[in-house]
Formats: C-alpha cells, structure tokens, sequence
C-alpha cells in the first residue's frame, strides 16, 4: 500500500521543488476546459481511477466523470504500471497542472482506504507517515481528519501551497517542519464519545491553586545564567487529591478534555491519578474526560505534560523545547531544560489535528506557526505559569487566521505583588466563530477569583467552554 503513497509524495515533491507561489495561485483558478483536459488524459491513461458508467454535475453544471474508490485489490501492477508511465510522460512535458490534477484525484479515489488506515492507526501507540519515501522526498503523508470548525478551503486565500488541493491526505513537508521530530495518535473513537454524539468538544480548564509549591534556583554554567525548578516537601497526597477532584468534577459536567497549568505537577502525581482511574468501574470511567493533561513537572531539565487517556493509560509525553527568561534583581536567567525536539500530534476526526505548547512554546512565535503550517492544527492547548496574559492574547488572532482554536490556562500561583493588573483573567478561550456569531463569544476569559488576589485560595477553580462546527 505505500507504493501508491511513494507516488503521491514523489509527485508533490515534484510540484513545490519546481513551480514558484505563483502556479499555486493560478491553479486556484483552474478552467473548466482545463480540468476537463486533465480528466480526459487520466481516463485514457489511468482508467482505474474513474468509474467507467459514472457521472456527477460538478459545481459549474457540466457533468463529470466519478472519481472509483480504490481498494487494495485494486493495486496491480498493471495499476502501477499505468500509473507510473502516466507520471513519468507529466513530468517529462513539464506538465504541472496535470500533475496536480491527478494528485487531486488520488487523494479523493483514496478516501475510503484513508479512513480505513486511521481505524488501524487507532490500534497503535504511535503512527508513522503513509510513505516510506519521506526522507528522500522531505514530504510525508497521513490521513487527513477533518474538523467541525475549519473551514473547506482553509487558508487557500492567504497561503498558497500545494496542501491547499488537498482534502484527504495531510501533507507535511520536512522543510516547514525542521528538526523537530513528529510523532502521531490517532485517538480511539470510545475516547470522545460525547463529541461523536453531539459535535461538540467541552473542554474543562482549572489554575488549580494559589500556593506556588516549588522554588526556582538559580546558577551559573558557560558564562550563562540558569534556573531550575526544585518542588517542596516529600508528601504530595494533597495535591494529588485536588488534581483529582478537578477530574472528578470535570467528569460530573462531561467535559471531553482537562487542562491543568504548567509547573504545579510532583513526582508522584501520574501514578496516583492513574490508580485513582484504575479503581473505578468501567461504567465509572465513561465520564472521566476522554484526555488529561497533567500539570507540567520540572525534572531533569525536563519541562514535562503527561497525557493520560480516560482509561488511566499514558498516551504520551510533551516536552516544553523553548526555554522560559526570569529576571531576578536586574540579573536575566534562563530556564535550564534540554529540548526533546519531539512534538506529539493527536488526531480524532471531527476535531481535527490537537497540540499542546507549554506556555513559552506558544509565545515563540516562529515555532508556534511552525507547526501549524505542518500540521494544519485545528486545537492548541497551552498550559502556563506566566505573570501576565498580554502576550498570549497578541498569539490568539493568528491561531484564529488558521482556523485553529486555543486553550490558554494560566494558574493564580504565579502572581507577583505589584503586577494584580495582569490576572483579571486566569486563561482564555479563543475559538472560531460563524460571521453570524456574537463576536463576543469569540474570546471567552476565565475570571480570577477575588481571593487570589489576596493570596488566598479556596481549591474551587474550574472553567468551562464548549466548542462547535461552524
């Protein structure tokens, strides 16, 4: 089967290495005499890509041949072999509306194997991409799950990109993404039951508490200044047990996801949240949120989320990669952890593609644009421990531009005397709307509580927001 993936990647390589931004822009307007051009040479030289008595009225009225929806018994060699000389008689004409109309085809002719294939990747821990040519093409192939709130045509109005003409297959290229490392979950479809059910994703958000319970140390190493993280005391069962009844009450109002801040995590807080899911019953745990996301912990110059499924199982770890600055008496220290270079990616049809950037992730804006580009993100969770929401809001238009919703949770506990001003909210909601909406519902803040502000907490703290299609 990836013998039919090598060919897509080969072709689109093919496509962004030769033509300029330009023919993508061109291409948006394609004729009608053109397409028609494209389909009569596909019909006569890959028939297996139509139906032979099919027909449908496209959007401009005329009458179309149906695209077949290949099966694996489908792939021959005489398929290939067609295919192959079809390609190679594209690219020796120098062909590139050609090109981009029978890559158009496969992605729809593919559809059904598509969602054939995210079922299989639901099996396992982790995906790979669909080619097996990703390194000599520097393109990499995956089924592409859609999201209730993107809109069709996603930023075919603002990038022009070969991904732009593509609708079931995400195509990431090796030269937006880096050296960051990808890795891939297709989420179990008994996870987000809710959201299958009313195509809507809730999602559960909580600073947690006021007491900070760690102190940053600071030093010096290389002429630079550091600092690290060392958490106080040796026994976490009470922060443990509120990190368990924030879950407990976002499973009473059905939420699908609970986000906690960056930093408020402990040595044994996975374990025991773990087991405190584990001794439930099974019918118990259908309400606890299909995705956790743990306070991030501070260890080994490791800035570290653990994700937990509803079923207590670790799906993954995410690493903060981009290094936070503190000032301290005039004096600037950096946050001294050691990038991972792996970014975890979580798909789930309907909501699209998920990403969790802690806190500076976020607000490094070249690796926050990186990977939306890359992964055409339709959610970003970002778990903070920041002074101050003013250069977090500055980020949320350009997930909005994207079609890509934000969660920003802050936590009470990383406010500084002197700088109030800053916590009128404690994180925010930034989702896309219909131009029919109330602009209001657009950014929804979570507002501070008053006793934060004199440096008291009563543990109560949750917020909710829902997200719809559009």
């Amino acid at each position: 089967m990836a013998r039919v993936y090598n060919v897509i990647a080969e072709l689109c390589a093919y496509i962004i290495d030769s033509c300029t931004e330009d023919f993508f822009v061109m291409y948006s307007c394609v004729s009608p005499n053109e397409v028609k051009r494209i389909e009569k040479e596909i019909v006569e030289k890959v028939p297996f890509l139509v139906d032979k008595d099919g027909v449908f009225v496209g959007r401009d009225g005329r009458e179309r041949k149906r695209i077949h929806q290949l099966t694996k018994e489908d792939m021959t060699e005489e398929f290939f072999e067609a295919l192959d000389s079809y390609t190679k008689e594209l690219r020796e004409k120098s062909d590139y509306f050609g090109v981009v109309g029978l890559v158009q085809v496969l992605d729809t002719s593919l559809k059904t194997l598509l969602q054939e294939k995210i079922k299989e990747f639901q099996e396992d821990d982790f995906t790979v991409v669909l080619n097996t040519n990703r390194e000599s093409t520097g393109i990499g192939l995956l089924p592409r799950c859609s999201c209730v709130w993107e809109r069709k045509h996603r930023l075919s109005h603002s990038y022009n990109r070969m991904d732009n003409f593509l609708f079931h297959m995400l195509l990431m290229e090796n030269r937006i993404l880096g050296e960051l490392i990808d890795k891939h979950f297709f989420l179990k479809n008994d996870l987000f039951t809710e959201f299958l059910e009313k195509k809507e994703l809730k999602i559960a958000a909580t600073s947690l508490r006021r007491e900070m319970g760690f102190s940053a140390d600071l030093y010096e190493k290389d002429k630079v200044q550091y600092f690290r993280i060392s958490y106080e005391g040796e026994n976490f069962d009470d922060d443990n047990e509120l990190i368990w009844t924030k879950i407990v009450d976002a499973a009473a109002n059905k939420s699908d996801i609970i986000v906690f801040p960056e930093m408020l995590g402990n040595p044994e807080m996975t374990k025991y949240i773990r087991n405190k899911i584990k001794a439930l019953s099974e019918e118990e745990r259908k309400n606890i949120p299909s995705m956790i996301i743990l306070p991030s912990f501070w260890e080994r110059k490791r800035n570290t989320v653990t994700i937990l499924n509803r079923h207590g199982e670790v799906i993954c770890k995410q690493c903060k990669q981009n290094p936070f600055r503190i000032e301290d008496k005039g004096s600037a220290f950096l946050e001294g952890i050691i990038p991972s270079m792996v970014i975890n990616i979580f798909h789930f049809e309907g909501i699209g593609r998920i990403a969790i950037l802690i806190c500076k992730d976020f607000l490094t804006t070249k690796y926050m644009e990186q990977l939306m580009r890359c992964f055409k993100l339709t959610l970003i969770i970002v778990p903070s421990f920041s002074t101050g929401s003013y250069d977090f809001r500055q980020s949320f238009d350009l997930c909005a531009h994207d079609d890509c919703n934000v969660v920003w949770i802050n936590t009470c506990a990383s406010m500084q005397k002197g700088k109030e001003a800053n916590f009128e909210n404690v994180g925010y909601v930034r989702k896309r709307i219909s131009r029919t909406d109330d602009e209001a519902q657009m950014l929804c803040g979570m507002k501070t509580c008053e006793r934060a502000f004199s440096g008291e907490c009563g543990h109560d703290c949750i917020y909710y927001e829902t997200m719809r299609g559009v």
